[in-house]
Protein backbone atom coordinates (compact mmCIF):
# COMPACT_ATOMS: atom_id res chain seq x y z
CA UNK A 1 0.00 0.00 0.00
CA UNK A 2 1.23 3.83 -0.96
CA UNK A 3 1.04 6.39 1.39
CA UNK A 4 -0.88 9.17 0.72
CA UNK A 5 1.82 12.53 -0.47
CA UNK A 6 3.09 14.29 2.20
CA UNK A 7 1.66 11.28 4.81
CA UNK A 8 4.50 10.36 7.20
CA UNK A 9 2.80 7.90 9.47
CA UNK A 10 -0.75 6.79 9.38
CA UNK A 11 -2.46 4.19 11.99
CA UNK A 12 -5.86 2.87 11.48
CA UNK A 13 -8.01 1.50 14.14
CA UNK A 14 -5.29 0.74 17.02
CA UNK A 15 -5.78 -1.50 19.46
CA UNK A 16 -3.80 -2.98 23.11
CA UNK A 17 -5.05 -5.64 24.79
CA UNK A 18 -3.31 -6.28 28.25
CA UNK A 19 -4.56 -9.65 30.32
CA UNK A 20 -7.25 -11.06 29.24
CA UNK A 21 -10.89 -11.88 30.87
CA UNK A 22 -11.95 -10.14 33.74
CA UNK A 23 -8.37 -8.35 34.07
CA UNK A 24 -7.90 -7.35 30.72
CA UNK A 25 -7.32 -3.41 30.26
CA UNK A 26 -8.09 -1.71 26.90
CA UNK A 27 -4.71 0.77 26.75
CA UNK A 28 -5.67 1.96 23.31
CA UNK A 29 -9.24 1.87 21.58
CA UNK A 30 -9.58 2.11 18.03
CA UNK A 31 -7.10 4.94 17.46
CA UNK A 32 -6.37 6.29 13.96
CA UNK A 33 -3.92 8.78 13.15
CA UNK A 34 -2.03 9.90 10.24
CA UNK A 35 1.02 12.50 10.49
CA UNK A 36 2.52 14.66 7.57
CA UNK A 37 5.80 14.91 6.69
CA UNK A 38 6.89 18.42 8.67
CA UNK A 39 4.14 17.95 10.97
CA UNK A 40 4.29 18.18 14.83
CA UNK A 41 1.66 16.49 16.60
CA UNK A 42 1.36 16.40 20.84
CA UNK A 43 -0.63 14.12 22.28
CA UNK A 44 -2.31 15.12 26.01
CA UNK A 45 -3.74 13.37 28.73
CA UNK A 46 -4.38 12.08 32.16
CA UNK A 47 -1.75 9.29 33.28
CA UNK A 48 -3.23 6.08 32.14
CA UNK A 49 -4.43 7.06 29.25
CA UNK A 50 -2.79 5.28 26.61
CA UNK A 51 -0.79 8.27 25.63
CA UNK A 52 2.57 6.45 25.88
CA UNK A 53 1.29 3.19 24.86
CA UNK A 54 0.15 4.61 21.99
CA UNK A 55 3.75 6.49 21.10
CA UNK A 56 5.79 2.70 21.59
CA UNK A 57 2.88 1.51 19.24
CA UNK A 58 3.45 3.70 16.15
CA UNK A 59 7.51 3.40 17.33
CA UNK A 60 7.19 -0.40 16.35
CA UNK A 61 8.35 -0.69 20.58
CA UNK A 62 5.06 -2.70 21.12
CA UNK A 63 2.69 -5.00 19.00
CA UNK A 64 -1.10 -3.59 18.35
CA UNK A 65 -3.50 -6.07 19.56
CA UNK A 66 -5.45 -4.86 16.25
CA UNK A 67 -4.87 -2.48 13.68
CA UNK A 68 -2.90 -1.14 11.02
CA UNK A 69 0.75 1.26 11.07
CA UNK A 70 2.25 2.50 8.22
CA UNK A 71 5.61 4.46 8.47
CA UNK A 72 6.31 5.97 4.56
CA UNK A 73 3.40 3.68 3.16
CA UNK A 74 5.38 0.36 4.74
CA UNK A 75 3.35 -1.80 6.77
CA UNK A 76 4.78 -1.98 10.36
CA UNK A 77 2.43 -3.79 12.22
CA UNK A 78 3.15 -7.02 11.60
CA UNK A 79 6.77 -6.45 10.33
CA UNK A 80 9.09 -9.05 11.41
CA UNK A 81 11.65 -8.29 14.56
CA UNK A 82 15.09 -7.77 12.54
CA UNK A 83 12.87 -5.37 9.98
CA UNK A 84 11.24 -3.51 13.14
CA UNK A 85 14.90 -3.26 14.72
CA UNK A 86 16.55 -1.78 11.28
CA UNK A 87 13.32 0.68 10.47
CA UNK A 88 14.17 1.89 14.43
CA UNK A 89 17.58 2.40 13.68
CA UNK A 90 17.09 4.43 10.40
CA UNK A 91 13.55 6.06 10.19
CA UNK A 92 12.66 6.62 13.89
CA UNK A 93 14.80 8.68 16.78
CA UNK A 94 12.71 8.15 20.60
CA UNK A 95 13.40 10.62 23.17
CA UNK A 96 12.47 9.13 26.69
CA UNK A 97 11.67 10.90 30.05
CA UNK A 98 14.18 9.23 32.03
CA UNK A 99 17.17 10.09 28.58
CA UNK A 100 18.44 6.55 28.14
CA UNK A 101 21.85 7.36 27.45
CA UNK A 102 24.65 5.53 28.17
CA UNK A 103 26.73 6.28 31.30
CA UNK A 104 30.36 4.66 30.55
CA UNK A 105 29.97 7.34 27.42
CA UNK A 106 30.82 10.80 26.82
CA UNK A 107 27.98 12.50 25.29
CA UNK A 108 29.60 13.04 22.06
CA UNK A 109 29.66 8.96 21.93
CA UNK A 110 26.02 8.86 23.28
CA UNK A 111 25.21 11.06 20.24
CA UNK A 112 27.34 8.98 17.45
CA UNK A 113 26.22 5.33 18.77
CA UNK A 114 23.20 5.53 16.61
CA UNK A 115 24.97 5.88 13.59
CA UNK A 116 27.27 3.54 14.08
CA UNK A 117 25.08 0.80 15.12
CA UNK A 118 23.04 1.73 11.65
CA UNK A 119 26.40 1.21 9.74
CA UNK A 120 28.19 4.46 9.41
CA UNK A 121 31.88 4.81 9.07
CA UNK A 122 33.55 5.80 12.33
CA UNK A 123 34.25 9.21 10.58
CA UNK A 124 30.78 10.15 9.24
CA UNK A 125 29.00 9.27 12.89
CA UNK A 126 31.65 11.68 14.65
CA UNK A 127 31.08 13.88 12.44
CA UNK A 128 27.45 14.01 12.52
CA UNK A 129 27.34 13.73 16.39
CA UNK A 130 29.83 16.77 16.20
CA UNK A 131 27.03 18.72 14.01
CA UNK A 132 24.32 17.71 16.51
CA UNK A 133 26.23 18.84 19.42
CA UNK A 134 26.53 22.64 17.78
CA UNK A 135 22.81 22.27 17.41
CA UNK A 136 21.62 21.91 20.66
CA UNK A 137 24.40 23.98 21.85
CA UNK A 138 26.60 21.68 23.95
CA UNK A 139 29.72 21.87 22.02
CA UNK A 140 32.12 22.45 24.99
CA UNK A 141 30.54 19.37 26.66
CA UNK A 142 31.30 17.05 24.60
CA UNK A 143 33.92 15.02 26.70
CA UNK A 144 31.38 15.37 29.79
CA UNK A 145 29.80 12.15 30.50
CA UNK A 146 26.28 12.17 31.58
CA UNK A 147 26.98 12.70 35.36
CA UNK A 148 28.85 15.68 34.76
CA UNK A 149 25.30 17.69 33.14
CA UNK A 150 22.51 19.15 34.25
CA UNK A 151 19.17 17.06 33.21
CA UNK A 152 18.49 19.60 30.89
CA UNK A 153 21.83 18.99 29.17
CA UNK A 154 21.06 15.21 28.86
CA UNK A 155 17.71 15.50 27.16
CA UNK A 156 19.17 17.62 24.68
CA UNK A 157 22.15 14.94 24.39
CA UNK A 158 19.17 12.53 24.25
CA UNK A 159 17.22 14.61 21.37
CA UNK A 160 20.54 14.90 19.59
CA UNK A 161 21.00 11.31 19.85
CA UNK A 162 17.33 10.84 18.40
CA UNK A 163 18.43 12.79 15.41
CA UNK A 164 21.54 11.19 14.72
CA UNK A 165 20.16 9.18 11.65
CA UNK A 166 17.96 11.87 10.30
CA UNK A 167 15.06 10.40 11.21
CA UNK A 168 11.88 10.45 9.19
CA UNK A 169 9.81 10.46 12.66
CA UNK A 170 11.12 12.06 16.49
CA UNK A 171 9.08 9.79 18.87
CA UNK A 172 9.32 11.81 22.26
CA UNK A 173 7.75 10.26 25.37
CA UNK A 174 7.30 12.77 28.61
CA UNK A 175 10.81 15.15 27.30
CA UNK A 176 10.30 17.43 30.12
CA UNK A 177 8.90 14.82 32.90
CA UNK A 178 12.56 15.30 35.15
CA UNK A 179 13.47 18.49 34.24
CA UNK A 180 13.16 21.54 36.57
CA UNK A 181 11.76 24.55 34.86
CA UNK A 182 15.54 25.45 33.18
CA UNK A 183 15.91 22.26 32.02
CA UNK A 184 12.26 22.40 30.38
CA UNK A 185 13.13 25.95 28.69
CA UNK A 186 15.97 24.67 27.40
CA UNK A 187 14.06 21.56 25.40
CA UNK A 188 11.62 23.97 25.08
CA UNK A 189 13.93 26.26 22.60
CA UNK A 190 14.62 23.03 21.13
CA UNK A 191 11.85 21.21 19.91
CA UNK A 192 10.49 24.83 18.68
CA UNK A 193 13.47 24.94 16.25
CA UNK A 194 13.19 21.53 15.21
CA UNK A 195 9.22 22.34 14.59
CA UNK A 196 10.62 24.96 12.28
CA UNK A 197 12.80 23.35 10.66
CA UNK A 198 10.27 20.72 9.47
CA UNK A 199 11.26 17.48 11.53
CA UNK A 200 8.24 15.76 11.81
CA UNK A 201 8.08 15.12 15.66
CA UNK A 202 4.94 13.11 17.55
CA UNK A 203 5.40 14.19 21.57
CA UNK A 204 3.52 12.81 24.48
CA UNK A 205 3.25 15.37 27.28
CA UNK A 206 1.70 16.44 30.88
CA UNK A 207 3.39 19.94 29.80
CA UNK A 208 1.03 22.64 28.52
CA UNK A 209 4.35 24.42 27.53
CA UNK A 210 5.51 21.44 25.28
CA UNK A 211 2.01 20.54 23.77
CA UNK A 212 1.47 24.37 23.23
CA UNK A 213 4.87 24.42 20.87
CA UNK A 214 2.96 21.46 18.53
CA UNK A 215 0.97 21.72 15.26
CA UNK A 216 -1.40 20.04 15.95
CA UNK A 217 -3.24 18.84 19.57
CA UNK A 218 -5.32 15.73 20.55
CA UNK A 219 -7.04 15.09 23.95
CA UNK A 220 -6.63 11.46 25.03
CA UNK A 221 -9.12 9.73 27.52
CA UNK A 222 -9.55 6.49 28.03
CA UNK A 223 -7.49 5.00 25.02
CA UNK A 224 -9.16 7.36 22.64
CA UNK A 225 -9.36 10.43 21.00
CA UNK A 226 -11.74 13.04 22.36
CA UNK A 227 -10.47 16.03 20.67
CA UNK A 228 -8.61 17.94 18.37
CA UNK A 229 -7.45 21.27 17.84
CA UNK A 230 -4.48 22.91 14.98
CA UNK A 231 -2.38 25.33 16.75
CA UNK A 232 -0.25 27.97 15.18
CA UNK A 233 2.63 26.68 16.95
CA UNK A 234 4.36 27.78 20.39
CA UNK A 235 1.22 31.24 20.15
CA UNK A 236 -1.33 29.34 22.28
CA UNK A 237 -0.60 27.55 25.80
CA UNK A 238 -2.55 24.18 26.72
CA UNK A 239 -4.63 25.49 29.56
CA UNK A 240 -6.44 27.93 26.87
CA UNK A 241 -7.15 25.08 24.77
CA UNK A 242 -8.36 22.05 26.50
CA UNK A 243 -7.90 22.72 30.49
CA UNK A 244 -5.92 19.90 30.86
CA UNK A 245 -3.15 19.66 33.78
CA UNK A 246 0.19 21.37 32.09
Amino acid sequence: MTAAAGTVLSAHGLRKDYGKDAALVRAVDNVSLTVAQGESVAIVGPSGCGKSTLLYLVGGLERPTAGTIELAGEAIDHMPEAGLARLRRHALGFVFQSFHLVDELTALENIELPALLAGASPRTARERAHDLLQQVDLEDRAEHLPSALSGGQRQRVAIARALANSPLVVLADEPTGNLDSGGTTEVLRLFEQLRVGGQTLITVTHDSRVAATADRLISMRDGQFVDETRLTGGTRSLSELTGLEG
